[in-house]
């Protein structure tokens, strides 16, 4: 299995325990990307607190987020898996979500001839590259773990055999069901400070698909967010995709000399504990999607990034500018919506990736992958 960074992993660890857990399964664990990068926090630290054995770790020098740095971290992060794999010999390589990262971890597994089993494949974010990536790590997969029956008919339509396609759900929701419930003194003394009378969790992702990087919609956010001066926002840095780092320069500008922001590289496992406690979700970060409403947060999902996902009826989608975001904190904010049904699952996914791992076919029958076309006549 592999994890890139703290998005992932947070996703992945009840997974991992799992699979670490579970008879005629064994767990090796290959780390790189941001985590072990000491400007997004070095949270490779939060993989070993939590008791894991780091099998192999891949440095990928992010040092920029512009194209040239990223593609040389591409080529870092495939030349270095080569060598992991072919060391651990792994069955399988477990991979999850849509970094471009991730893509050069499944060209890895191709030209060593390990089996990939992907978690995420079939859903669709018109606003971001990650919506290719996914698309050609699906083809370069061999088992299919999707969060939801959408998803599992876009994996088929892309000539993946439904017998390869297993619906688990969304493995992040399974801390919300089994991870110890943090009080919220604990929460305070984990965050540094108090939580406010009225509180946000802020996370705004560059929106690659745009010639600026999605910097006039983050600059609509900052402007919907200045005035709220008797609401505490908490904010999360941006990832790694070209953009952020100019995007973590001006929150830290924004946050310097607010007493109401608190700005953190990474929340770990006070993230989801605190997204409960707040009062909406603001941003373009898929977790409003798929976490928040199952903790009974709603969302303001903003902008382009996220078009075209599965959301729920807690997620008001608004135009990048000032007004509509305001108007649409407002209205997360006095209740409006309140329906909080999940359509990503049960917080049971980590037992049916376990089962479809265990069930899965031998490695050689598992590289050996037939083109489904579905012979049925169009609607």
């Amino acid at each position: 299995m592999a994890t890139s960074g703290r998005a992932d992993y947070g996703l992945l660890c009840w997974p991992m325990r799992d699979i670490a857990a579970a008879a005629g399964l064994s767990l090796q664990l290959l780390v790189t990307g941001t985590h072990l990068e000491p400007r997004f926090g070095t949270t490779v630290e939060r993989i070993e607190a939590d008791g894991f054995v780091i099998d192999a770790r891949v440095p990928m020098a992010l040092t920029g987020d512009d194209p040239a740095t990223l593609a040389r971290a591409s080529g870092l992060a495939l030349t270095g898996t080569v060598e992991a794999l072919q060391r651990l010999r792994p069955d399988v390589l477990l991979l999850l979500g849509d970094r471009f990262e991730t893509l050069a971890l499944a060209q890895a597994a191709m030209l060593v001839g390990v089996p990939v089993a992907h978690i995420g494949g079939g859903d669709v974010t018109e606003g971001a590259f990650d919506e290719g990536i996914r698309h050609a790590i699906t083809k370069l997969s061999h088992l299919h773990l999707v969060t939801h029956a959408d998803a599992a008919r876009r994996v088929v339509r892309l000539g993946e055999p439904p017998e390869r396609v297993h619906v688990v759900g969304n493995p992040g929701l399974d801390a919300l069901t089994r991870a110890p419930t943090l009080t919220r003194d604990v929460l305070e003394a984990t965050l540094g400070r108090p939580l406010g009378a009225r509180n946000l969790l802020v996370t705004f992702h560059p929106v690659t698909v745009l010639p600026d990087g999605g910097w006039a919609e983050f600059q609509a956010l900052l402007g919907a967010l200045e005035p709220l001066t008797d609401v505490t926002l908490w904010m999360t840095k941006a990832n790694a995709d070209p953009g952020g780092g100019a995007m973590n320069a001006a929150l830290e500008a924004f946050a310097d000399g607010r007493s109401n922001v608190s700005l953190h590289d990474a929340l770990g496992p006070a993230y989801l504990p605190l997204m409960a406690a707040c009062d909406a979700v603001v941003g373009n970060s898929s977790s409003g999607l798929a976490e928040a409403p199952s903790v009974r947060t709603p969302t303001v999902d903003i902008g382009l990034r996220q078009r075209g996902r599965l959301a729920g009826p807690s997620v008001l989608h608004c135009a990048a500018e000032p007004a509509a975001i305001s108007q649409a904190i407002g209205r997360a904010m006095a209740g409006e919506a309140a329906d909080f049904e999940n359509p990503y699952g049960d917080g049971r996914s980590s037992a049916r990736i376990v089962q479809a791992l265990i069930a899965a076919p031998s490695r050689d029958l598992l590289l050996r992958k037939r083109f489904f076309e579905d012979e049925q006549p169009d609607d």
